[in-house]
């Protein structure tokens, strides 16, 4: 039975990211609640904001990574590449929170430490490192996927005599002109900088733990009359992404790679890899590279093959070429390969001579050389997805935290609730949709908007997922993912870089097209799989 408390705010969002900026202006300035969003950065943009190593960008096209919900924003917004650099997201979601004048209710510098369910009076009770305290009826978490630094525990990593950074908090003053720079991590952060990197430092040496399948990105400058074709054609494109799998505003192939000719395979890649982009080369080439073991290793040979085309030193080559399943996030970037043909460059294989510490002077490796450095920089990403949660002191009904639910692995009710949360809802939280990921956060805020909407209309105390509607949730993510090769990969993607994490599913594998169909089905039938408590509520199962 519930007390009743007035709260201090309808909703607390926690994250000023793409998915809290678009929140906020969803439930304040649509349905007209009381909302505070806090921000643990000094400035809005989530991932945009704390990402400016050089190099950083998005490896989506810029005209689809942006938000889609308002078609006068859509018009009048420009850019001039075809990615956006970190410092163009950046500036871009600074003019959305502008536009919608959301930054009165958005509390910079302000770190989330407790958000405590109180059963008795069924609110959210929201503590900050500062030591403020606001309840409210809903809370939505706004965390982001890649935002909780992955540092790896390497022997005398304090004793670095130099910079030591991770990508993820470059600080400002930090300039790698005529360095001499070291970085661990080849992903997809790790990649970006590499190729900046190499034109800035005096020397750079890359500490690669795991070879790459990247394509070439295609990056250039954008034709103002191309720009003022896809703005012609938004509604098309938008209507295209919406349905489709991966959402990177390209068609999707249906062809199946061993249904076409050698010659033929070789065509469609070259194509892709002149056109650039890696989820095109992955998804837009053929329809099974993700799923068919054979189509998977035509693909995989042909990247491998234009390494050995590129990099002149055939050791070097040897070094960066996987022998793996191609069945990582894929990767793409303007020159990655043509980086390791500089002499100001060399790579180092940490499978073959592992890190053994961090001395004073740099990096000292297995086979006893100290590679000495001025800047070591970890681009060794982030613990992806459930991170952020677990870091902070987050608990449901019986006051039980959210690791105690989590053991076995991150799990959600369709990636944006959890049962033992009433009224919290998870913007991409775990078993969410893979994929391009504005489109995504776009059908989340909406879904989860339309839902707080129908429970202030009705007057409901709590809504809740059953534990029954979140375990097959959970199962069918993981029948989707064990239809693809992804699983049988090593890969953040399920939490296999960080050490003694558990590897589990975290992710909607079946593209957005059919997870918005399913949020559609949800709450069409009445919100089934949820415990609406309240006015006019009743369990749907």
């Amino acid at each position: 039975m519930s007390t009743t408390q007035t709260p201090d705010l309808d909703a607390i969002v926690i994250g000023a990211g793409f998915g809290g900026i678009y929140m906020l202006h969803k439930l304040r300035n649509d349905l007209g609640l009381s909302v505070r969003v806090f921000e643990k950065g000094g400035g809005v943009g989530g991932t945009w904001y704390w990402n400016k190593y050089p190099g950083a960008k998005s490896d989506t096209e810029g005209f689809v990574y942006r938000y889609s919900f308002d078609k006068e924003l859509l018009r009048e917004y420009d850019w001039t590449t075809r990615y956006l650099d970190q410092p163009d997201v950046l500036a871009y979601l600074e003019h959305v929170v502008e536009r919608y004048d959301l930054a009165r209710d958005i509390q910079l510098n302000t770190e989330v430490t407790d958000a405590i369910f109180d059963e008795e009076t069924e609110l959210w009770r929201v503590t900050t490192a500062g030591g403020e305290t606001l309840t409210a009826r809903f809370l939505v978490t706004a965390l982001g996927l890649l935002s909780r630094s992955n540092i790896p525990d390497i022997p005398g990593r304090d004793s670095f005599a130099g910079r030591l950074v991770h990508t993820n908090a470059w600080p400002e003053d930090l300039d790698i002109t005529g360095k001499r720079v070291g970085v661990i991590g080849t992903g997809s952060t790790g990649t970006q900088f590499i190729v900046a990197a190499a034109k800035m430092a005096e020397q750079l040496t890359v500490f690669q733990r795991t070879p790459q399948y990247c394509v070439p990105s295609g990056n250039g400058p954008m034709d103002p009359d191309e720009v003022a074709r896809i703005k012609q054609n938004f509604d098309s494109i938008w209507d295209q992404v919406r349905s489709s799998t991966v959402a990177f505003g390209f068609e999707e192939s249906t062809v199946e790679a061993m249904s076409v000719s050698e010659s033929e395979r070789q065509r469609v890649f070259q194509q892709a890899w002149d056109k650039g982009n890696g989820f095109r080369f992955m998804f837009g080439t053929f329809c099974d590279i993700a799923t068919n073991p054979e189509a998977n290793a035509a693909a995989a040979a042909f990247i491998r093959s234009k390494i050995a085309e590129i990099v002149k030193d055939p050791e070097t080559a040897r070094k960066l070429t996987p022998t793996d399943l191609y069945a990582k996030r894929p990767l793409c970037n303007e020159g990655y390969y043509e980086t390791y043909n500089r002499d100001n460059v060399s790579l180092v294989s940490l499978k073959e001579t592992p890190i053994e510490e961090i001395v004073p002077q740099g990096v000292r490796t297995s086979d006893g050389v100290v590679h000495e450095l001025d800047v070591l920089v970890f681009a060794t990403g982030f613990d992806a997805v459930d991170g952020n949660y677990r870091a902070m002191n987050l608990r449901g009904r019986d006051g039980r935290h959210i690791n105690e639910h989590w053991t076995e692995g991150p799990t959600s009710y369709l990636g944006v609730t959890k049962a033992g949360f009433p009224n919290m809802f998870m913007i991409l939280g775990p078993n969410g949709p893979f994929t391009n990921l504005p489109p995504s956060i776009e059908a989340q805020v909406e879904w989860i908007s339309d839902l707080i909407d129908k429970a202030t209309r009705e007057g409901l105390t709590t809504v809740e997922p059953t534990a029954d509607a979140e375990r097959e949730w959970t199962e069918t993510c993981a029948e989707i993912a064990n239809m693809t090769l992804f699983p049988k990969a090593d890969s953040w993607i399920f939490g296999a870089n960080i050490p003694g994490k558990r590897h589990a599913v975290m992710f909607y594998l079946g593209g957005l097209g059919n997870y918005r169909r399913q949020l559609a089905d949800v709450a069409d039938g009445g919100y089934r799989g949820f415990q609406l408590r309240g006015e006019r509520a009743q369990a749907v199962a």
